[in-house]
Parts: structure tokens; C-alpha cells; sequence
């Protein structure tokens, strides 16, 4: 069970998919959390602003009372404001933890604007960490990607594999934070946690990715776009089992360091095998339309989870269909 009793978290991304989940487990954890999130529109606001609500919520009943949780809305490039969340984080002597998952996500888009991810990505991070070392925050916790292994030729993927080959500037940026965060570290001391997630789904997932786009479009009865010839290999990871790395690692990086985890469920799953899954769950025969495959996709992704295993107790358990269950329960019809 994780313990975060006076604690104060700062979490960025705090009404995302991932963050929103991150969120409700810091705060039955016992942890005071500040939510910080800018409501990018690269999918509806309104969902992220459901996201929050939920939250909102859920700190009702925490340990800590309604009081432990505070959203604030700005951007994680501007340092004054970044600066304020990290003073209030640590007002009192409070231990303080950032959890940084706030970021532009998604290969394909970022190959239309490798400037702006830079922006978001690399210096949004950068300003994160500054103002953390600033107040006097305790250690960080950073989102990384899956994507940092590109065409990786040896799976599964283990964190000590060469990572300087990313094929999109999505990926390229992800490494980058990667680099900082080990610089960060080096210069301030502050224990720094970069985890690789690997595709991860669930209720809440970006209306973008594919198994929710795909249950979406089951839901209205048309067909699913499927890139390539379906032998693309994905390792989907639940969000529950993602939110309980996330936690450990603020928990156990302190012995650490520096680390680079990988958060996955060590079970590829092919594309065409992922559509006849949900189509098992729907209880609906899919319609595909083949597409060409896009640039910056890579093949396949495999977590190797030893490391992670070993020193997080990051044991995923959920099985992919029943996971893609419990996702079907909570989609709309629509896109």
C-alpha cells in the first residue's frame, strides 16, 4: 500500500488521461496534491475539465479532507507561475514531490510541429525542474515514453539499451527530458525518476489513441482505420498498473538517484489482435479500412520489466481483455 501522509505532491497534467488517475491514488494515499494543467485543446477541454471534476471528488472523501486538492491552470513553460505551485507546495516545510506528466503526446502529430513539442516537452521540463530545485522540492518524477526505443532491434526493451535513435521528434523530445533530468539531478542532487510508459489505456484514455478511437467508432457502427497489415506489436498497459509505478517511484527514488524505469506489461499485442479483442468485447464483428503506415511509427514496443520488478515491486497483473472491458463500460459513440 502506498503511504504519502503529509506530503504535497505538485502533479502537472493533473486533468490528463494519466494524470487525472495519478491524482485520485495520491490523494487516497493521503497526499495534498496540486493539480496543474493549462487545458491544451489538442483534444476536447471539456473531457479534461470532467477529468478534474473527478478528482475533485474524490478528494472529498481523502484522508486529507477536500482541502488536499488545488488545480491550477497555467502553463508549465511559465517559470513565475511554475514557481508559485512549487512555493505553495512548499509552504510550511512540507515535504514536497513534483510528478511532472504534462506534455504534447503523440508520435504523429509532432512531426507537424517538432517546435512546439520542443517547447512544451523539452523546456516545460526544464522550467519544472528549475523552479523545483528553486523551492526546495524533495525529488521528481518525469514521464518518458516508450517511443525513446524507436526500431529497437533486441526486445524486450531494457532501460540500459542504446536510446540515441529516435525516428520522431515526439520521441526525440522524451529523450531529451531524459538527458535533463540526469543533469538535474548531477547538479543539484535532487533524486530524479524518468518512467517509460508503454501504451497505456483505460476509462479516461485520449479520445486520439487507438483503442479509444476504436471503441468509439464501434459504438457508432463504422469502420476501424487499421495502419498497415495489423502485424504492428504494441505492449498495452493498464492504467491502474501504471499509476501504482508511479507512486512507487516517488516512493523508492530516493535510494536511487537517478533511474529510468520502464512501466509496460511485458505482453505485446499485435494490432489485428487488439481490433478482434475489442470486437470480442463489444460483442460486434469490426469493419477495418487498411491505411498505409504512417512515419515515426515504429514496430513493435516490449517492456523488459526486471528493473522495474526488482526495485519499484511493479508487478502488472490485469489482463489485456479484461482491461479492454473495463475501458468498453466508459465510451461514448463519436469521435
Amino acid at each position: 500500500m502506498h503511504r504519502f501522509n503529509g506530503q504535497t505532491v505538485v502533479l502537472t497534467g493533473a486533468a490528463g488521461f494519466i494524470g487525472s488517475h495519478v491524482a485520485e491514488a495520491l490523494l487516497r494515499a493521503g497526499a495534498r496534491v496540486i493539480g496543474v494543467d493549462n487545458f491544451d485543446p489538442f483534444y476536447d477541454p471539456g473531457q479534461k475539465r470532467s477529468n478534474a471534476e473527478a478528482v475533485g471528488r474524490a478528494a472529498a472523501g481523502a484522508p486529507a479532507g477536500p482541502g488536499a486538492w488545488t488545480l491550477l491552470e497555467a502553463d508549465i513553460c511559465d517559470g513565475p507561475a511554475m514557481g508559485r505551485a512549487m512555493a505553495l507546495a512548499t509552504s510550511g516545510g512540507a515535504s514536497a514531490t513534483l510528478v511532472h506528466l504534462a506534455a504534447k503526446a503523440g508520435v504523429r502529430p509532432s512531426l507537424a510541429d517538432p517546435a512546439g513539442y520542443a517547447r512544451t516537452n523539452v523546456h516545460g521540463t526544464a522550467v519544472l525542474l528549475a523552479e523545483a530545485a528553486r523551492a526546495g522540492v524533495r525529488r521528481a518524477v518525469v514521464a518518458s515514453s516508450s517511443s525513446v526505443y524507436g526500431n529497437c532491434p533486441t526486445a524486450p526493451f531494457a532501460e540500459d539499451a542504446d536510446v540515441d535513435r529516435p525516428i520522431s521528434p515526439y520521441a526525440a523530445t522524451k529523450r531529451a527530458c531524459e538527458i535533463l533530468g540526469y543533469t538535474h539531478h548531477s547538479t543539484t542532487g535532487m533524486p530524479t525518476a524518468m518512467l517509460r510508459f508503454f501504451t497505456v489505456y483505460g476509462p479516461r484514455q485520449r479520445p486520439d489513441l487507438a483503442i479509444e478511437a476504436f471503441m468509439r467508432l464501434l459504438r457508432a457502427g463504422r469502420p476501424l482505420p487499421v495502419f498497415g497489415d495489423g502485424s504492428m506489436q504494441r505492449d498495452y498497459t493498464y492504467i491502474d498498473d501504471v499509476v501504482s509505478g508511479v507512486l512507487a517511484a516517488a516512493e523508492r527514488i530516493d535510494r536511487h538517484g537517478y533511474r529510468v524505469w520502464n512501466l509496460g506489461s511485458d505482453r505485446p499485442v499485435a494490432l489485428r489482435d487488439m481490433v478482434a479483442a475489442i470486437g470480442r468485447v463489444a460483442g460486434v464483428g469490426p469493419t477495418v479500412e487498411r491505411r498505409p503506415t504512417p512515419p515515426g511509427d515504429v514496430e513493435r514496443t516490449w517492456a523488459d520489466l526486471t528493473r522495474s520488478r526488482a526495485e519499484l515491486g511493479y508487478a502488472p497483473s490485469l489482463s489485456f481483455e479484461e482491461g479492454l472491458r473495463r475501458q468498453w463500460g466508459t465510451v461514448r459513440a463519436g469521435v
